[in-house]
């Protein structure tokens, strides 16, 4: 356990740690807020790649649900024959369907390292984790904008965090067919669930924490919101 704990610390801690100390440093102004919207820019410029192929995926997926939903209804009673003929779809259109779970596989990872480093603060213990080219700061003041201590919760950030979660997920969810049948489609209504629980879910989150992660969230969501209307805008103008 405390090799992966040694692990955690060396590869996301420490280096997440030392870029926010040299962003304040440097960052006209000293302000903190700003340093943490500009360490969620540079995280998610060097996961850009991994962000397109998963918003790639999603839309090619979505695009194929139609097929999905007829091959769950003719092997309604056949699990076995379902499953090889939705595996066949995905071979067919070259659609990995995990390939979307990437960047939440590397995001929570950052997120424990950025909670982390908001909730353990910057105190002088703390300082042992700077690497010999950053400069002490000395005293560093969590607030943003000269306004907003991002040490303590604050239910403002926690619901703009929800509100661009909803955006972001709105963004990606494909509009459904009304759909005849009694009691419409099972897939279409899991969906419609996610677009409201995973803002609410959001706001569960951040509303007790350090509010840089509410910050963190809403600059990483709205980065977010950005590529996928880049992705799809792109997408939609190939012939």
């Amino acid at each position: 356990m405390n090799v992966f704990i040694a692990i955690f610390n060396t590869v996301l801690y420490q280096p997440l740690f030392n870029v926010l100390v040299l962003f304040y440093e440097y960052i006209p102004g000293h302000d903190f807020g700003v340093a943490v919207i500009a360490l969620t820019f540079l995280i998610r410029i060097l996961t850009y790649p991994l962000g397109i192929k998963a918003i790639k995926s999603q839309k090619a997926i979505s695009e194929i649900q139609p097929k999905l939903n007829e091959i769950k209804e003719k092997y309604k009673d056949d699990k076995a024959a379902q499953a090889k003929a939705t595996m066949e779809v995905y071979q067919k259109e070259k659609i990995n369907p995990f390939s979307g779970c990437l960047p939440l596989l590397i995001q929570f990872p950052v997120l424990l390292a950025l909670f982390r480093v908001f909730w353990r603060g910057f105190s002088a213990e703390q300082m042992v984790y700077l690497y010999s080219f950053v400069p002490h700061p000395g005293q560093i003041d969590p607030s943003f904008l000269g306004v907003i201590d991002l040490s303590h919760p604050f239910a403002v950030l926690a619901v703009l965090a929800g509100v661009c979660q909803f955006i972001q997920t709105k963004v990606m969810t494909p509009k459904q067919k009304v759909q005849k049948k009694k009691g419409g489609d099972f897939s279409s209504m899991f969906q419609k669930q996610m677009l409201y629980f995973f803002p609410v879910f959001t706001v569960l989150i951040v509303w007790r924490l350090p509010s840089a992660i509410a910050l963190y969230w809403i600059t990483t969501s709205l980065f977010s919101i950005g590529q996928q209307l880049l992705v799809l805008r792109t997408k939609s103008q190939e012939p």
